[in-house]
């Protein structure tokens, strides 16, 4: 049987942001939330487990499609820990169970954002936040 193989990358410099791509879990069905419900969801879990330090940490919602539930989140990288953290281990939306899955985390956004996202620089041109009240 042959050893599995493995291959160690090391990043010269550190990024600023990580990339988290995720997909929210509703076993039951019923409302599905919106870009404004989807960040928010967010910060209440960061909140929940990490008070209203966690709360503050800058997080964007760079891409949400609302038919999968995915998106595509980007956190200053000394706040990734907390992120994972925190969707993973929040359970309700809305009085329901919930999950979040993180599908992938990355120091570069660029290869699924979409190309007008990720064009221009090195790292990609990312889109100014959007505001949610």
């Amino acid at each position: 049987m042959a050893a599995a193989a493995f291959e160690r990358r090391v990043l010269r410099r550190a990024a600023e942001h990580h990339y988290l791509r995720v997909r929210l879990e509703l076993p039951d069905g019923g409302a599905r939330p919106n870009a404004a419900q989807f960040k928010q969801l967010v910060v209440t879990a960061l909140r929940e487990l990490h008070g209203e330090v966690g709360a503050a940490l800058p997080v964007d919602v760079l891409t949400y499609e609302e038919k999968t539930l995915s998106a595509i989140l980007r956190v200053i990288s000394s706040g990734l820990v907390k992120l994972w953290s925190a969707l993973t281990l929040l359970g309700f939306y809305q009085n329901r169970r919930c999950a979040f899955r993180v599908l992938q985390v990355k120091p570069c956004g660029a290869g699924w954002l979409p190309p007008d996202v990720s064009s221009g620089s090195k790292l990609g041109r990312l889109p100014k936040p959007t505001a949610f009240s």
